[in-house]
């Protein structure tokens, strides 16, 4: 028996009536009829039992993502004729707006294909650290909400034609409903609905022309094809009797899971959740390049000549098909599909779209947990309607819609796909991998399944971003009337540093500091005569009460004794290789990540050796393949709560290029000093200053905070151990009204007087001479990290906060974690007590040693997520 199971069974019936694309310069054959277009499927919903299944959408099947983009584009060039037709033959702006969750993708292609100025989907994803714009409800939805989030409202409240994309139009009713809510909100003369597919009937299309009088705004439809549905009496209670599908089949193989991190820059869309702006456009391609080329290496590694099937998850669609576009592109045997919140009728029957499906917990946080995902295998026992799409096409092979290029559909592929799920941060939970998420289930049916995961642009930093651009837009031109017009034609070409000089000249050793004049710039005014010291106690009081700031004086050096320097040494020599393996391992990831044009620039005073050590391992001579660097090297000064000093940020911007600079800091904690450079670069760039990447660069990551690092060991960091007599005779940094003016960089002094007890060269040498030791040990580390899930999980933070909630402590500034950490507590502030995980571990034996010379307990906590941890003395205000 032919034709569609449900038309066959249950009387569902689908009726052509016009096609309204002629022309195709993609894979689509030049006329398309509603039977290429959809498929009847099924649903248990009593408002609608009946699914229309698109066969060129890539939702529900897996589609060639070739065909995917050819129906999006044929959609964008019938958009684009109208919206030029209105304006009278001249090119027209618009504004594109896409239906979660169906249409996101769909949105996106026919954006890209007129050039649209914003490019802006719907959400059900309420993501906190956005607002809410407004938002509108679907009737027949299975999720009704649907929520607008764009960053920041302007690029999507204007005046230019709206375009309104969806999968298809049924009966008009959520269209209407959509138009008049966004028409109230933030009126428009024109409107375009665009659709794969129109099903509307005569009354239907009445009702909707009556609808748009009343809003007085003209309403535009186009579609590939119109036609009607004609569903049977009692389809509601014949699907609702129907035998419970069979969900998330099991093999007795359980398939194989990796994951895999794919570059994304944190300052570009990876969708349009929060907008994407055609200005950005370059930026989204260069992205996609680039993960693109990770991902194909991993699979040349992984997975070499087998085809894959790469899995949108729900309204992240768009990235994902381009991505399995491009390895279409490359030759891969290639799919493209994705999740879904709606549940369907799954039947294994011939004629019918969905024949299998799995249901699992939703991985992101959200009170309806169960999603979907159907078929997940590739098509052949399904794909005889998607070869008829381009049979005529292909009738000199050159090209089949289900099997490949001039291939069947089960030639062109030597084993069974492997599924590729990509996903945002928000969706990398435990519960993606816990019994009964997307990957148990998934690997229960016998499939491998390799996660990719795309870091989320933060919508906050968009809006920032893009207020700033729309402000140095409007300086010295012509302000646009529509500010989506000032937002979109702003570039970062245009803007210029906040001040443009004369600066403050950089300080050298050994005039200022114990380092040699070539091996950093001071950016630092010298206070070394300024009596900034206080009596540790007293300063302690002071900042706790909130008169005094920490960076508004110094603590008097504590100084060890004999045998704690004695220590120093052995820990220096035990650890040299270590820490020298970690300095390269994260030099080469810096240079596999930013290129070899970079600046080091050191947050004083911590980040200052590693910094001196970086530049060091790439001048020295990093391999037999590799070439060697020399790279200027700075140190500059941020301040917990007041920021990065925004002179020095000028000086670097007049000097270099912003984008070749990497901060480069000693190690994390919970990630303070990581949080407070990304908000600064943020403020310094709303303020006018140029764009500074906040990708900070650390040898120890314990913290989980950063992507960049040389270990996320908690080990103990030699140049941890001491004061300035580790780094270079230098203070910590001062910063107060006193003694800074608005001109000056943030300052520090230089103690010459310790000069005797100085180790900071001493530092250097042991860690560079073990260079040679490690250097056949650095590329297997680096392939390891690189290799690594390196998302910041700020699994430090949290466990902070624990410490905090269990030992009746007011702040997280009063916790200190991990070696590093610790020391300083013990060496700058007043210590209350010290927990560590082993009464005896090695890489804290100093911090015991400084303990009892002070008089701190020491407390054994066993299941503590470092290796130590240093808690202040609130000490009474």
């Amino acid at each position: 028996m032919s034709g569609p199971w449900a038309t066959r069974t249950l009387g569902i019936e689908l009726h052509h009536l016009s096609c309204h694309g002629t022309s195709s310069d993609g894979v689509l054959p030049a006329e398309l009829s509603i039977e290429m277009l959809i498929e009847p499927g099924l649903r248990r919903n009593p408002r609608r039992a009946h699914l229309l299944v698109s066969t060129v959408l890539g939702k529900h099947l897996p589609t060639d993502p070739r065909v995917v983009l050819d129906a999006g584009n044929r959609l964008g060039d019938l958009v684009r004729a109208v919206l030029d037709e209105r304006a009278g033959g001249a090119t027209a702006d618009a504004v594109v707006l896409g239906f979660a969750e169906t249409a996101t993708g769909l949105g996106h292609t026919v954006a890209a294909r007129i050039g649209a100025r914003c490019y802006l989907h719907s959400t059900r994803r309420d993501v906190p650290e956005a607002d809410t714009l407004t938002g509108f409800e679907e009737g027949h939805s299975h999720a009704t909400s649907h929520l607008l989030q764009p960053a920041p409202a302007e690029i999507f409240r204007n005046e230019l034609p709206l375009v309104l994309v969806d999968d298809e139009i049924s009966t008009g009713a959520t269209a209407i409903d959509a138009v008049r809510a966004l028409h109230e909100f933030s009126p428009r003369s024109h409107y375009v609905l665009a659709s794969l597919v129109d099903m509307r009937t005569a009354e239907d299309r009445a009702r909707f022309e009556i609808a748009a009088a009343e809003l007085g705004a003209r309403i535009d439809t186009v579609c590939l094809a119109s036609g009607l549905t004609k569903l049977p009496d009692g389809l509601v209670e014949a699907v609702t009797s129907m035998p419970d599908p069979a969900l998330n089949p099991v093999t007795a193989q359980r398939g194989s899971f990796g994951r895999i991190e794919l570059p994304w820059p944190a300052s570009v869309p990876e969708g349009g959740r929060h907008g994407i702006l055609h200005a950005e456009t370059a930026a989204f391609e260069s992205a996609v390049a680039g993960a693109v080329a990770v991902l194909t290496a991993r699979l040349a590694i992984d997975a070499p000549d087998r085809p894959v099937i790469v899995l949108g998850h729900e309204e992240l669609m768009y990235l994902p098909l381009r991505l399995a576009a491009a390895l279409a592109e490359s030759g891969i045997p290639t799919r493209y599909q994705t999740t879904t919140r709606s549940p369907a009728y799954v039947l294994d029957e011939p004629g019918y779209p969905l024949r299998r499906g799995f249901r699992f917990v939703a991985p992101e946080p959200d009170a309806e947990a169960p999603r979907y995902l159907y078929n997940a295998c590739w098509p052949e026992d399904f794909d005889a309607e998607l070869r008829e799409l381009t049979s005529a096409d292909a009738a000199d092979g050159s090209f089949d819609a289900a099997g490949g290029d001039g291939e069947p559909a089960s030639e062109g592929r030597s084993a069974e796909p492997i599924l590729i799920v990509v996903l945002d941060p928000p969706a990398d939970t435990p519960e993606l991998i816990a019994d009964g998420g997307l990957v148990d289930v998934l690997t229960a049916s016998g499939a491998d399944v390799l996660v990719a995961l795309v870091p989320g642009a933060d919508p906050r930093k968009l809006d920032v971003e893009r207020r700033a651009k729309a402000q140095v837009a409007a300086v010295g031109r012509e302000v646009e009337t529509n500010s989506a017009v000032g937002l979109e034609t702003m570039t970062e070409a245009t803007r210029e540093p906040r001040l443009s000089g004369p600066f403050p000249a950089p300080l050298y050793g050994p005039e200022f500091g114990s380092y040699a004049a070539g091996e950093v710039r001071w950016l630092l005014k010298d206070l070394s005569d300024a009596d900034l010291e206080a009596d540790v106690a007293e300063r302690e009081r002071r900042i706790q009460a909130g008169v005094a700031h920490y960076a508004e004086s110094l603590p008097i050096e504590y100084q060890p004794d004999a045998a704690y320097r004695s220590l120093f040494d052995q820990v220096l020599a035990e650890s040299a290789e270590r820490l020298a393996l970690a300095v390269a391992t994260v030099s080469e990831l810096v240079v596999a990540e930013r290129g070899d044009d970079v600046v080091l620039v050191s947050l004083a005073r911590a980040g200052t050796p590693v910094g001196i050590l970086m530049k060091r391992w790439l001048r020295s001579g990093r391999g037999a393949q590799l070439p060697s660097l020399d790279v200027p090297h700075y140190a500059v000064s941020i301040v917990r709560d007041r920021g990065i000093d925004a002179v020095a940020l000028d000086y670097l911007a007049h000097h270099h290029d912003p984008a070749s600079v990497v901060f480069v800091d000693g190690w994390t904690g919970k990630g303070a000093i990581a949080k407070e450079l990304t908000e600064a670069l943020d403020a310094y760039h709303a303020a006018g200053g140029a764009r500074f990447d906040d990708r900070l660069a650390v040898l120890a990551d314990p913290g989980h905070c950063v992507r960049t690092y040389g270990t996320r060991d908690d080990f103990l960091i030699a140049s941890a151990c001491l004061n300035s007599t580790v780094s270079g005779l230098i203070s910590r940094t001062v910063l107060n009204d006193t003694l800074i003016g608005p001109g000056d960089f943030h300052g520090a002094k230089f103690y010459r007087e310790l000069a005797g007890d100085d180790v900071s060269n001493r530092l250097l040498e042991a860690v560079e001479g073990a260079f040679d030791a490690v250097r056949p040990l650095v590329p297997a580390e680096l392939a390891a990290v690189l290799g690594s899930d390196r998302t910041p999980t700020w699994t430090g933070w949290a466990s902070v906060e624990q410490v905090r909630a269990e030992y009746g402590i007011t702040s997280v500034n009063f916790v200190k974690p991990g070696v590093g950490e610790t020391t300083r507590v013990l060496l700058r502030r007043v210590p209350w007590r010290v927990l560590v995980r082993a009464a005896d571990a090695p890489e804290h034996a100093h911090i015991r040693m400084l303990a009892a010379a002070r008089g701190v307990p020491v407390e054994v906590v066993p299941d503590l997520a470092y290796s130590c941890m240093g808690l202040i003395k609130e000490v009474p205000k």
